[in-house]
This record gives C-alpha cells, sequence and structure tokens, in this order.
C-alpha cells in the first residue's frame, strides 16, 4: 500500500440553495405537469360549465309571475318557443309551470354542484397524491448534502403543503375562474337584449375590479410566501425537540425550547395575519366596487321601468343578473387570493423536483451485479464548506477481504471516508475506484448495493423486528431473516419478544436496548451480505461487555469481507488487519503493526477516534 502527500486543495463548497421560478413560468410549467391529467380536468370543467345555463334560467319563473301572472304581459318568446302551447295556459297554470321550473332548475343545480364536488375532489385527490409522490422520490434522491443544509422539517412541509398547491391550483381556482368566466360572458349577453345601457353600466365596473386585482395580487402572493417560510421554521423547531428530547429533558431545557418555539409560531402567525389583512383589504375593495355598480343598474333599472322601457320581471332578472354578474367577479376576485397562496407553494415545490442532483449518476453508468472488494483512494481531497478542507490528498488502497481501522482524533475526516464510501458525497479533488474503476462510472444503486453499513447511532424504523432486518433485502425470505438474526447472535433475545419477529420496536427502535438494536442492525448487514462493510464506531456507545459479545459476532460479519472500520475504542482496532491514521484531514501512518496502534491509543495522550 502507497501513501501519496499532498498540498491542502480547495473547491467549490456544498450548494443547498434553490432556484425558484416566477409568475407566468410557473403557469406555464403547469400546463406541462397537468397533460396527464387533461381530459378528466376537460370532463370536470364541463361539468362545471354546467351550471351557467341553470344560473341563467333562475330568474325566469320570478319573470313569468310577474309579469305574466300578477301583470298583463305576454310570455316571452324564447319560451313559447321552447314550451309550444305554453301561451295559451291559464293563470294558474303558470304559476303551477313556473313553481315546476323554479323546483326543476334549484334540483338540477344542487345535482350538479354535487357531481363537481365529487368530480373535483377526486381528481383533485389523485394529483395531490401523485405530487406528493413525486416530491418524496425527489427528496429521496437528493444529496446529504442537500439535506444537512436544508433540514427534513422543511422538507416534511414541502411534501405536506406545497404539493398540493398544484392540484389547488388547478382545480380549485383556475377552473371555478373559468366557469365563472363563461356564467360571467351568458348574463352580460342576456342582460344586453333586454337592456343595453344597464349592461353598459355593470359592465363599467370591471376595470376598477382588474385594476384592484392587478395591484393586489403580487403583494399577496408575497405575504403567503413569507408565511410559508416562517411556518416551515416554527415546525422545524418542533421536529428537532421532539427527536431530541431525552437530551432536551436531561439539561432542563424545556422552556428554552418553548420559548424559540413561541417566538417562531409569533412569527408565522404575523406573517399568516398581514396574508389574511391583504387578501380581506383586496375582498373589501371589490365588495365596494360591486355594490357600487349593483346600486348604478338598480337606480337606473327603476327609473327605465317608469318610463315603460323595460318592465318589472325584466328588471328583477335584469336585478339578479346583475347581482350574479357581480358574484362571479367576486369568485374571481377570491381565487386570485388564494392563487397566489398557491403560485408561492408551487414555486417552492418546482425549485425542488428541479433541482440537480449533487452526486450526478452518468448517462452511461454501469451496472454492477457483484464487486471483488478492492478500494483505492488517490490523492483525495474534500470539504463541505468551501475553504474549509476535510480530507487532504489522502491517498490508500484496501485489498479485497482486508479490513482498514482508520483512527484519529475527532474532527479528523474518519467518518468522511465512510460518506465518500457511500457515494454520500464526490471528492472535491481526486478520485475512488472500486475494482479499479471510479466510482462515479457505475450506477449509484449498484454501488451502494456493494456496501453493507452498521452505524454507531443504529437507525431502526418504527415498525417489526423482522421488517427491520428485511430493511438490507426486501425480497428476502423468513428463513433467510432468521438466519441473519441467528449470525448476529439476535434470535435468542428476539424469539424472547411478546411478538417475536412480528413485535414492533418502535419509533427509532427505542423498545429496545442499545445492544439489541446493535444486534438488529448487525443482522441486516448479514442479510445483505454485500462484499464491502463499512462500521462506523458500531460499539462507541455500548458499555464494555456488550461491546465485547458484539464485536465477537462483528468478527464474523468482518471476515471474507473488504472492512473499513470507523474506530474509536482501542478493541475494535484489534480485529484488523491495518490500521490508518489521520489528522487534520491528512494520512499520517498506515500500518499493519496493529497491536502498537493499540497500545498508543491506551494512552493518555493518545490517538483519539471521533467523528467529522
Amino acid at each position: 500500500m502507497t501513501v501519496v502527500g499532498a498540498k491542502p486543495k480547495h473547491a467549490e463548497s456544498v450548494e443547498a440553495g434553490m432556484t425558484e421560478e416566477k409568475g407566468e413560468g410557473v403557469l406555464i410549467r403547469l400546463l406541462g405537469e397537468l397533460r396527464p391529467y387533461r381530459l378528466s380536468i376537460l370532463a370536470t370543467f364541463l361539468l362545471q360549465l354546467s351550471s351557467t345555463p341553470l344560473t341563467l334560467l333562475a330568474p325566469v319563473p320570478i319573470k313569468i309571475v310577474v309579469d305574466s301572472v300578477l301583470g298583463s304581459k305576454p310570455l316571452p318568446g324564447y319560451l313559447t318557443a321552447v314550451v309550444p302551447g305554453l301561451s295559451t295556459f291559464s293563470q294558474g297554470s303558470l304559476v303551477v309551470f313556473a313553481i315546476s321550473m323554479l323546483l326543476a332548475v334549484t334540483l338540477l343545480a344542487s345535482l350538479q354542484s354535487l357531481l363537481v364536488a365529487w368530480a373535483t375532489n377526486k381528481l383533485g385527490n389523485r394529483i395531490t397524491v401523485d405530487m406528493r409522490a413525486r416530491l418524496f422520490r425527489t427528496l429521496q434522491r437528493l444529496s446529504i448534502a442537500y439535506h444537512d443544509a436544508r433540514g427534513t422539517a422543511d422538507s416534511n412541509y414541502s411534501v405536506q403543503y406545497d404539493a398540493p398547491s398544484v392540484q389547488s391550483f388547478a382545480m380549485n381556482d383556475t377552473l371555478p375562474i373559468a366557469s365563472a368566466l363563461l356564467t360571467l360572458a351568458g348574463m352580460i349577453t342576456v342582460t344586453t337584449y333586454l337592456d343595453w345601457q344597464l349592461a353598459v353600466i355593470a359592465v363599467l365596473v370591471a376595470p376598477l375590479l382588474i385594476l384592484i386585482t392587478v395591484v393586489y395580487r403580487r403583494r399577496i402572493r408575497r405575504s403567503w410566501k413569507t408565511f410559508k417560510t416562517t411556518e416551515s421554521a416554527a415546525l422545524s423547531v418542533v421536529q428537532e425537540v421532539l427527536t431530541s428530547l431525552r437530551l432536551v429533558k436531561a439539561f432542563g431545557r424545556e422552556e428554552d425550547e418553548n420559548e424559540k418555539f413561541v417566538t417562531q409560531s409569533s412569527q408565522s402567525a404575523s406573517a399568516a395575519v398581514r396574508a389574511s389583512v391583504e387578501g380581506s383589504v383586496y375582498g373589501l375593495l371589490i365588495g365596494m366596487a360591486t355594490a357600487v355598480g349593483l346600486a348604478a343598474v338598480l337606480l337606473v333599472g327603476i327609473r327605465h321601468v317608469q318610463l315603460g322601457a323595460l318592465s318589472l320581471g325584466d328588471l328583477l332578472i335584469v336585478n339578479y343578473y346583475v347581482t350574479q354578474f357581480y358574484s362571479p367577479i367576486k369568485t374571481i376576485g377570491e381565487k386570485v387570493v388564494s392563487m397566489e397562496k398557491s403560485l408561492a407553494g408551487m414555486e417552492r415545490f418546482f425549485a425542488i423536483v428541479d433541482r440537480q442532483d449533487d452526486v450526478p449518476e452518468r448517462p452511461d453508468a454501469l451496472p454492477l451485479a457483484r464487486a471483488t472488494g478492492r478500494v483505492a483512494f488517490s490523492d483525495v481531497s474534500f470539504e463541505y464548506e468551501k475553504g474549509h478542507p476535510v480530507l487532504k490528498g489522502v491517498s490508500f488502497e484496501i485489498q479485497p477481504g482486508t479490513s482498514l481501522g482508520v483512527v484519529g482524533r475527532t474532527g479528523s475526516g474518519k467518518s468522511t471516508i465512510a460518506n465518500l464510501l457511500l457515494r454520500f458525497f464526490d471528492p472535491t479533488e481526486g478520485t475512488i475506484t472500486l475494482d479499479y474503476r471510479d466510482f462515479r462510472d457505475y450506477k449509484v444503486k449498484d454501488l451502494r448495493n456493494q456496501v453493507a453499513v452498521v452505524l454507531q447511532d443504529t437507525l431502526l424504523f418504527s415498525t417489526s423486528v423482522a421488517e427491520n432486518i428485511r430493511f438490507a433485502r426486501p425480497d428476502a425470505s423468513f428463513e433467510e431473516v432468521v438466519a441473519a438474526a441467528k449470525a448476529a447472535e439476535a434470535h435468542d433475545f428476539i424469539t424472547q419478544l411478546p411478538e417475536g419477529y412480528d413485535t414492533l420496536v418502535g419509533e427509532r427502535g427505542m423498545l429496545l436496548s442499545g445492544g439489541e438494536r446493535q444486534r438488529i442492525s448487525l443482522a441486516r448487514a448479514f442479510l445483505k451480505d454485500a462484499p464491502i462493510l463499512i462500521l462506523d464506531e458500531p460499539t462507541s456507545s455500548l458499555d464494555m461487555k456488550t461491546e465485547a459479545a458484539i464485536m465477537k459476532t462483528m468478527d464474523g460479519l468482518i471476515k471474507g469481507r473488504t472492512t473499513v472500520l470507523i474506530a474509536h475504542r482501542p478493541t475494535t482496532v484489534s480485529y484488523c488487519d491495518l490500521v490508518l491514521v489521520l489528522e487534520e484531514g491528512r494520512i499520517v501512518e498506515v500500518t499493519r503493526e496493529v497491536p502498537t496502534i493499540v497500545r498508543r491509543m491506551l494512552e493518555p495522550d493518545g490517538e483519539r477516534a471521533g467523528s467529522a
């Protein structure tokens, strides 16, 4: 084995920032995202559109009663054309017809509303599930550097609240606006037919409504974006505290953390109030403008009735239409507020799904069935932040089946080597090879399938013991799971659990002891049967008796595998074939004299293992 020195190197830092699409770019992007749902959206839109004729027919029964039953005016021509013989009806029959028509229109409108709600919710939920699944896949694909920089709480917030913004914008905002616009057009047409002057007066308010909308829409979106950011920060405090509750309680920091949460929540609440006020002011201005228009139409309409230019029944129809005319406009105004909130969420959503991975897979990446296990670092340098190198010109080689112990003081770069072997990051400089090929030449999934990991802080999921072991190989049979547990000497304690292998381990495995969790982790590694094994301080949190038992089991796991053992205790190093000593990111020694390294670690001023 050769160790090649090198000078410190500087490279680009790991970036976690996101670029957000703005305005029209988001809308254009949305059209592309909704293409798979276009037929369902069209069907839902046509169903919503069926409300337009029902809305136009709603005041007609009142006109029949007022003009042709209470008054003496003839029935309108469009009615007699549609219902032949209606002009011969007696007044009593006309009343029955008008009431029947009113009930039929009301019933059909209610049925239409029910069908629209069903179709909208069904399609909307389908889109939400698809968008959440896509976002979740993206978050799993993105690098560890991205998640370290962004935090899990913000990612949780995006899955929960930003992903549904796509369906909210399309189904709850855009379709109702389109339907309202067509209803508006129909009302204007009928009102113009009845009294063009009243139609002109009603339409004159529209420019004012458009101006108010243009002025407020950007302000409203900015307010909602601020709210989303502060709300995510508040949730992040909750997640951090609940996942570290033992530490918080041990140091008596409950009140401090509560104060921090209250501060963040107050900022979020203030942002929500500002956004709500912006929306309320917008709604108030829209309401005032529509009230002015309605008053003007009513004033002029009464004058036209007095002059005989308009019947009382027609005035009631016009008045109903104008009221409804402003209702779609008000709906549009309210939906604009909702749209800006959805756009803020969509900008965050697209910023994540469009993000390029910091550890990209090459288009021509090679598949890898099973490696022999030769690993080599060649002049590797790495930095998490620009200008702060963690590894500096590191070179070493591990032959298949060889176990390498890595020791050094805290911050020397030991755990960084493990991260690079798993290709959580790519080297800033230099190359890492597996079986004489650059890591980056292989498919990422195939590369990671060559590695089994046992960590210091054993990670278990809140499911059964068997499922936690099977996590290494989901297609493994129960017999294979049991065999792996026996190899890890975990079978005996598992069978004594209340439900055996079906026993739930609790969140993060907290219903088990530290030693039991570590044995399940070892069973997982046995089941994976990978040619390369990474042991990152696997026993540093255990007592000496448990450590000795675990290391005895681990010795069987190490045999025949290329192993990198990040060591904290001298006893763990003694199982290695050779030892690599790191100091401030550089290799200062590589030796097969393992007993010498063990003695040195036992000295008061000896090497201390840690993580970086």
